[in-house]
């Protein structure tokens, strides 16, 4: 069986004993129609199935009423959170979401990049692989906005609108550092991104302030996986698998922060092998406040980012972009990068020595 055609406006007119033009201006509710003909025709449209062709009217209208996001990899909790905002804020400002998966792939985001252009979106917000920025900047010249999120892409200017990583880790350390903590730890993943670095800079800075050595030792790496693939979620076992070698190290009173709360499960489980009672003997601190975090035991002190307040700030700023005259994505005004406040919540994952707070 052949699929049935899509029903036009001119079949709607034909079935009316109207004109085209009319049809068009009942459905839009435009002036100079009647109450009676546009009740007549929009009922005759849900009869006949009729769906307007968003494509044709973009051409007309120059405007297709859709955003691209550009994503490293959505089983990330903080992402999948951006994404709900992002859709929820546009999809009240009248706008569609088309979304592009990476998987941290410089080839995967070139191309992404290549059919947002083709399909004509009005501007884009992407998290960046932070490996090349040529693709952007054609995106840029062909007069799409562009605004960052959560990764900078030095070089590139363009807004970016992302997490303070830096004020979480020295908000973490802090707190460590005030429960008696005798050694600090910091496991984070080996990747070369911003959230990764600043993060470690947050940490060496908060020790430096209190006059304690940083050895390169104590920022403790775990491997990426070689394979990066949206259908993987977060995995605790490669902090896991070196959770053993940590515990031997790790004297008694140390805290161990980690770069994600996966991170710090699969830690918290490798102490517990290890006969190290997480809360009284050694400290874990996650990242991101995970749905599970407050249900581990003991329950997780972490670091909870704001990824709703980003996707909204972030597809705002877009907007302002997208809806000033021309498009312009502010040539010539500088980019405005704002970084939102992370917040630390303690819970009983940090064990507070017989000395008090410092």
């Amino acid at each position: 069986m052949s699929p049935r055609r899509r029903t036009t406006l001119r079949d709607i007119a034909t079935s009316l004993d109207l004109s085209v033009n009319t049809v068009s201006r009942a459905l839009a509710d435009k002036d100079a129609v009647g109450v009676e003909t546009r009740r007549r025709v929009k009922a005759e449209a849900e009869r006949l199935g009729y769906v307007p062709n968003t494509m044709a009217r973009s051409l007309v209208l120059q405007n297709a009423m859709t955003l691209g996001l550009v994503i490293t990899n959505p089983s990330n909790p903080f992402y999948a959170r951006l994404i709900s905002a992002i859709e929820e804020r546009g999809r009240t400002r009248g706008y569609s979401l088309m979304l592009m998966v990476t998987e941290d792939s410089v080839d995967n985001e070139r191309r992404a990049a290549e059919e947002l252009m083709r399909w004509g979106v009005d501007g884009v917000l992407a998290i960046p692989v932070q490996h090349g920025a040529e693709h952007w900047e054609r995106l840029r010249k062909s007069g799409v906005p562009l605004v960052l999120l959560n990764r900078d892409l030095p070089g590139l200017d363009v807004d970016l609108v992302g997490v303070d990583y830096y004020a979480g880790a020295a908000a973490a350390t802090e707190h460590a550092l005030s429960t008696g903590a005798t050694e600090l730890y910091l496991v984070e993943e080996d990747l070369d991104i911003s959230p990764v670095a600043e993060r470690i800079r947050g940490f060496r800075d908060t020790l430096a302030v209190h006059g304690l050595d940083a050895p390169d030792d104590v920022v403790v790496r775990v491997d990426s996986p070689e394979d990066v693939s949206v259908s993987v979620p977060f995995d605790p076992g490669p902090a896991y698998e070196l959770g053993a070698g940590l515990a031997r190290r790790a004297g008694p009173g140390a805290v161990v922060l980690a770069g994600n709360d996966y991170h710090a499960l699969g830690l918290c489980r490798a102490f517990a092998e290890q006969g190290l009672r997480v809360g009284a003997d050694i400290g874990v601190i996650g990242h991101g406040d995970h749905p599970f975090s407050a249900y581990l035991d003991p329950a997780l002190t972490t670091v909870r980012l704001p990824a709703p307040e980003v996707g909204r700030a972030g597809i705002d700023r877009l907007l302002e972009h997208v809806e000033t005259a021309g498009g312009s994505d502010g040539a010539g005004a500088g980019p405005a990068h704002t970084l939102l406040p992370p917040e630390l919540i303690v819970r009983a994952s940090v064990p507070r020595t017989a000395g008090g707070e410092r």
